[in-house]
């Protein structure tokens, strides 16, 4: 399977370093379906002892998403800009099954688990070097910002996760 990675250092001043394993980037989006962020645990994310404190995985889950979405074409500002529409996390399940330190490269794993009309369920995952750290699940949400309600997925976007799943 062709995987998306990028290589991203928290060391390096808030930029980020794109790197393709594919050799297009305009290859069929069926690749996106299981995609890579790989994190670099810095001293802004770990507790005095080296160990990367618990919520900060929530951080590096998060940005696996983004990643994704960005990936798959899905600008999130002209979405809320242009549709009014945005998607957060409605709930969330977490097991941290080993700890990150300091100065670990981490994957973030995002993979599509199912798809409802207003809703996605990732299953995602954090290794090192293959080794399991952190599982979740995790429900993301559609959502009107006028009326602060629940938005069916614009139809193009869910033809685009529906690839993914």
């Amino acid at each position: 399977m062709t995987v998306l990675l990028w290589t991203f250092r928290a060391k390096v001043a808030k930029k980020l370093r794109k790197t393709w394993t594919l050799s297009q980037r305009g290859e069929s989006p069926a690749f996106l379906a299981h995609s890579r962020l790989v994190h670099g645990c810095s001293t802004r994310t770990d507790d005095a002892g080296g160990v990367v404190y618990y919520a900060n995985y929530l951080r590096f889950l998060e940005r696996g998403r983004t990643e994704w979405l960005r990936a798959l074409g899905v600008d999130q500002s002209q979405l809320m800009e242009e549709v009014g529409l945005a998607f957060a996390v409605r709930s969330l399940a977490v097991e941290y099954l080993k700890p990150a330190r300091l100065d670990d490269l981490l994957d973030v794993v995002v993979e599509v688990e199912s798809l409802g009309r207003a809703q996605v369920f990732f299953a995602q995952r954090i290794e090192r070097n293959g080794e399991l750290l952190v599982t979740a699940s995790v429900r993301v949400a559609c959502l009107d910002l006028k009326r602060n309600r629940a938005a069916a997925i614009p139809d193009n976007l869910l033809a685009r996760f529906k690839e993914m799943t």
